[in-house]
């Protein structure tokens, strides 16, 4: 029997590796898909590329997406990455972090991935509690694409395809997810998620990002692998 394959977005963090694992054990072979857009560093890639590895997925591309020639992110641009935000601070508003329209843009990547692949099914670790407060995580966002997408590819408007956007941690806190993925038995000392790592490769700790993975494995109770410059 031939096993279906599933395209899946994956960035080198925690979300992203636990959607990878649920997609397995939805029983789909995984296409797994990075980007290098000009991000701050690559250490996320290096993590990614070590993750496909450990999950033994059927294919990993990194597609190269020159992002910084636009900019406007503080993840994509000279402008700081604000540090020592209160958890009660993160996600009021939108943060200098976001990259204009990056999940459109990855998800269009993965849509012509998945017509070419014949994968219906486009996977992608997004979450609507907590987060940054981008407004490319949110169900409508999703809904919206998965849509479009539907109308956009020949193999879709002949009737030949049925492009599902899957978000299994849409509705889920870090804490959850941790748990989640642990009982997949994922190795999180693989994942990366801070923004402004050191040239070592340690987690600055005090990142909105870091600050939201520090919560999540308290909150989950078990240790944070995770090896911080602070």
């Amino acid at each position: 029997m031939n096993i279906k394959c599933a395209v899946v977005l994956l960035s080198g963090g925690i979300d992203s590796t636990t959607t990878m694992a649920i997609a397995q054990s939805d029983g789909f072979e995984i296409c797994a898909l990075s980007f290098d857009y000009g991000q701050r560093h690559k250490i996320e890639l290096d993590a990614a590329t070590k993750i496909a590895r450990q999950f033994n997925v059927k294919r990993h591309l990194i597609i190269e997406i020159p992002l910084r020639k636009i900019g406007g992110s503080a993840l994509t641009s000279n402008i700081g990455v604000p540090k020592g935000l209160t958890i009660q601070k993160i996600g009021r508003k939108i943060p200098v972090t976001y990259v204009p329209a990056r999940n459109t843009i990855f998800l269009s990547f993965a849509l012509g991935f998945a017509e070419v692949t014949g994968a219906e099914d486009i996977y992608i670790g997004v979450n609507a509690l907590d987060y940054s407060g981008y407004p490319d995580c949110r169900p409508e966002f999703v809904e919206s694409f998965e849509k479009m997408a539907n109308l956009a590819t020949q193999k879709t408007v002949e009737g030949k395809m049925n492009i599902k956007i899957r978000t299994p941690l849409i509705k889920l806190t870090k804490a959850q997810i941790i748990r989640k993925g642990l009982e997949f038995g994922i190795d999180y000392s693989l994942t990366h998620s801070c923004y402004d790592p050191s040239d070592s490769g340690k987690a600055c700790g005090s990142c909105e990002s870091c600050v939201l993975r520090k919560r999540g494995f308290q909150e989950a109770g078990v240790l944070d692998p995770t090896v911080y410059s602070d």
